[in-house]
């Protein structure tokens, strides 16, 4: 099979959380362009317009949702908004997430609650909806669940990021034994540091130059680097992957272990 066909995705609908900035903007980009309807997924609608218009403007076929991914009423809304413009969803993509912070003796309740909310239990309660409607209209699927290197080492003031990765992690594994066997194979990609708006200024800093010297393949991320990782456990590439974690850091675990 020609790698074309191996990893086109005309026949998908993919919905994308977080989809208005950062690695959600390219995910939701490299999905249109291989031929999936793309639903963005977001709380900032002007954001959403101006990234819609751009997939559009490229030959893409997209709509846009206004939705907190915390909200499961606008959750069910926006799956019903997907279906009817496009028919069921057959990849999710679970990128929406926050970051904080404190340090564990200083981190409120709010906090801690805020950012499990969002990088853990959105990604389950998303990735349970998804897979019911695939389920139900008998259409094999794919889960991704955004990860990252956090899940699996920390650092100091990170304390609830690094808990919730580390459950999606295990969530995917979880998942992908439940469900496999139905047609829903579910698997994460746990990048580590990627330059977006967020953090662009602090990786950019003297300390973001001393933390690029302990990654082995010598720089951050940038745009392009997860396309490969989408696409394979998006399409019919990763046929047979289901519960895997592919990690893309550039080595920087590699270095924390010691290997």
């Amino acid at each position: 099979m020609r790698a074309a066909d191996m990893f086109n995705l005309s026949d998908r609908v993919a919905l994308v959380t977080g989809a208005s900035s950062g690695l959600g903007v390219r995910f939701a980009e490299v999905l249109a362009a291989n031929g999936a309807r793309v639903v963005l997924v977001a709380r900032r609608a002007q954001r959403l317009a101006e990234v819609k218009g751009r997939i559009e403007g490229a030959g893409g076929t997209v709509i846009a949702v206004e939705a907190d991914v915390t909200d499961r009423a606008a959750m069910k809304r926006t799956f019903d908004e997907a279906e009817r413009a496009f028919g069921p969803v057959t990849v999710l993509v679970n990128n929406a997430g926050v970051a904080h912070t404190h340090r564990a003796i200083d981190l409120p309740e709010s906090e801690w609650r805020r950012v499990l909310d969002t990088n853990l239990d959105a990604v389950f309660f998303w990735s349970q909806e998804a897979a019911r409607r695939m389920m139900a209209a008998k259409a094999r699927g794919a889960i991704v669940n955004i990860a990252s290197i956090l899940g699996y080492g920390v650092s100091k003031g990170v304390l609830a990021y690094a808990v919730a990765k580390a459950g999606v992690v295990q969530l995917t594994r979880a998942l992908a034994l439940e469900w496999s066997f139905k047609g829903v194979r579910v698997n994460a990609i746990a990048p580590g540091w990627f330059e977006t708006e967020i953090n662009k200024d602090y990786l950019q800093s003297d300390h973001g130059r001393q933390m690029v010297r302990e990654i082995p393949i010598g720089r951050f991320g940038k745009d392009g680097d997860l396309d490969g990782a989408l696409l394979l456990l998006s399409s019919e590439a990763g046929a047979f992957i289901t519960g895997s974690t592919l990690v893309a850091d550039g080595g920087q675990m590699l270095a924390l272990r010691g290997d």
